[in-house]
């Protein structure tokens, strides 16, 4: 069976009449990925092409790049989030626990939720042993954390045919791979569902500055004018959006004010809920247990 066939096509407008908690519209959850990039290997993205167009390891200024996020960019949007008491999903590589300790340490301490993404920053589909670094990062979250995680974010959205198979596996209920709806939707798995929750490759700062090289406003006049959509749709029936930050994006000095403004435009109306991952997650599986009940 191929991939699309394991999710089938739903309309929105066809999906049944959900409620969020206290008769809220729009669950708005927060991703901030925090990732461990390998001096000695390729750079999985680049802000300065190689000189004279020759590749060079180690590529110390586009390592340097993401680094910066970790050191500096991170404590920005650590600080925007915990000021606002937000509720935050943490995308961490597993090895982050052991690699940058402080970095992880500082979420757990600010009651985040931890999710997967990966044991060390790389395509799912490029993995010599795919089972083994899942399982190695929710061993490595497991041990950090004191639990383990129940939600995960593959590297770049990559998957194979087995990822969904070996996520369920290894205890992971919610997945954010499949940008496909403003709603979750659960799939089958050898080893029971797991569910999608609404991601985004649009409000995301990756594909916004990295990708698209606009200017520092336009994550904001995006992120809210999403927000105002989905807020509006969100008086029929309930909606998610996904927020996807990195701390070497929007945690640097000429961004940072503009994620902290979209998060007080979506903090100033009361019909919007922050939610984590599998906060999400456990809301939609309770509403299709109700409206299943009748």
């Amino acid at each position: 069976m191929s991939l699309t066939d394991r999710i089938p096509y739903q309309a929105i407008v066809d999906r049944p009449r959900l409620h969020l908690p206290d008769g809220k519209r729009l669950a708005v959850w927060i991703i901030l990925n925090v990732e461990e990039w390998r001096i000695e290997n390729p750079m999985p993205r680049t802000v300065l092409p190689p000189p004279m167009g020759q590749p060079l390891l180690p590529d110390v200024p586009n390592w340097s790049w993401h680094e910066y996020g970790m050191r500096s960019g991170f404590w920005r949007q650590w600080k925007a989030l915990t000021d606002r008491k937000i509720p935050t999903t943490l995308a961490i590589n597993g090895h982050v626990c052991a690699a940058y300790p402080r970095v992880a340490q500082a979420a757990l301490d600010a009651g985040w939720e931890f999710m997967g993404h990966g044991y060390l920053q790389g395509p799912m589909h490029k993995l010599a042993d795919q089972e083994g670094a899942i399982r190695d990062a929710v061993e490595m979250i497991t041990k950090f954390t004191g639990k383990p995680p129940r939600s995960w974010e593959s590297p770049g959205l990559t998957e194979t045919a087995e990822t969904l198979d070996l996520l369920r596996k290894y205890g992971i209920e919610y997945v954010a791979d499949w940008v496909i709806d403003d709603l979750p939707q659960d799939i089958d798995t050898p080893h029971g569902q797991i569910t999608t929750i609404p991601y985004t490759v649009e409000t995301n700062d990756i594909a916004v500055h990295a990708l698209q090289g606009h200017v520092s406003e336009e994550f904001l006049i995006r992120g809210r004018d999403q927000f105002d959509r989905l807020y509006a749709e969100g008086a029929d029936n309930a909606r998610i959006m996904a927020i996807s930050i990195h701390p070497y994006i929007t945690g640097v000095p000429h961004r940072i004010k503009y994620l902290e403004a979209l998060l007080d435009h979506v903090g100033a109306h009361d019909g919007a809920v922050w939610m984590t991952a599998s906060q999400i997650g456990d809301w939609y599986r309770g509403e299709m247990a109700r409206i299943a009940k009748g």
